[in-house]
């Protein structure tokens, strides 16, 4: 007989149900049957994963072959340019099983998924919208002008481009997606593109200017970054056409 702890870690090892689980159903001992449950519940976490990334592939597969999707990060940051990807596919991307909206991921997550999706990409495109453009522009603008620099920059041409909850000045047909890195794959590996390009240069910006704590907020309104606003004034990096910096060039 296999002693609890051999049981444990083949089933820890197990990556589907085995015909020889099935007398393990039968064991009384308890640890035995601790480590079924975990077991099961893994599994039943893996089938939910599956079926959400095979539902985002199917919502994907209705516009076609060569899908572009297309998000931004730091639309509502203070400080910084709104960045902005594009994202073609392959068909069936089982390698970013458990991809999701940026929001969703931790950080270490959407590192990881950042590689893969740069990996397994046909094309992939990163844009940085800066300060002055947003000033000038105002972010939807800008915004809409970045995420189409991203199309226009992928080196093989989309055949129809989905965005998230924008309409883009392109030619190529396109389609607009309400919350849409939670529907489709393309789209949420585009915002996980975005989101850790602009940490990355957030990061960056915090070494010159670290009062202000950037890789901490990413430049979003926090009582940090407020209170470091209110004792340090803005830099060249804040938006002056967002408030409270506005109001405080105009003191």
């Amino acid at each position: 007989m296999q002693t609890i702890k051999e049981i444990t870690l083949a089933l820890k090892a197990a990556t589907t149900y085995e015909p020889w689980m099935e007398a393990l159903q039968q064991d009384s001992r308890a640890g035995v049957q601790k480590a079924w449950q975990q077991f099961i519940k893994r599994m039943k976490q893996q089938q939910q994963l599956q079926q959400e990334h095979d539902a985002k592939i199917a919502f994907d597969a209705q516009f076609g072959q060569l899908v572009a999707g297309v998000d931004e990060a730091g639309r509502g940051s203070l400080a910084g340019p709104v960045v902005t990807a594009a994202v073609i596919l392959p068909e069936n991307c089982q390698a970013l099983l458990g991809l999701n909206d940026s929001k969703q991921l931790s950080k270490d997550a959407r590192e990881r998924m950042s590689l893969l999706v740069k990996e397994h990409a046909l094309s992939y495109s990163i844009h940085f919208q800066n300060v002055n453009s947003i000033d000038e522009l105002n972010i939807y603008e800008a915004t809409k002008q970045s995420m189409a620099a991203s199309v226009k920059r992928l080196n093989i041409q989309p055949k129809f481009v989905i965005v998230d909850a924008m309409t883009l000045p392109i030619i190529t047909p396109q389609q607009s997606i309400i919350k849409g890195d939670a529907k489709s794959l393309a789209i949420a590996a585009a915002s996980i593109l975005a989101k850790t390009a602009r940490d990355h240069y957030m990061e960056e910006l915090a070494k010159e200017f670290p009062q202000y704590g950037f890789e901490q907020h990413a430049g979003y309104g926090t009582k940090q970054h407020l209170e470091a606003l209110t004792k340090y004034g803005p830099t060249i990096h804040h938006r002056t056409s967002f408030e409270p910096i506005k109001s405080m060039l105009q003191r």
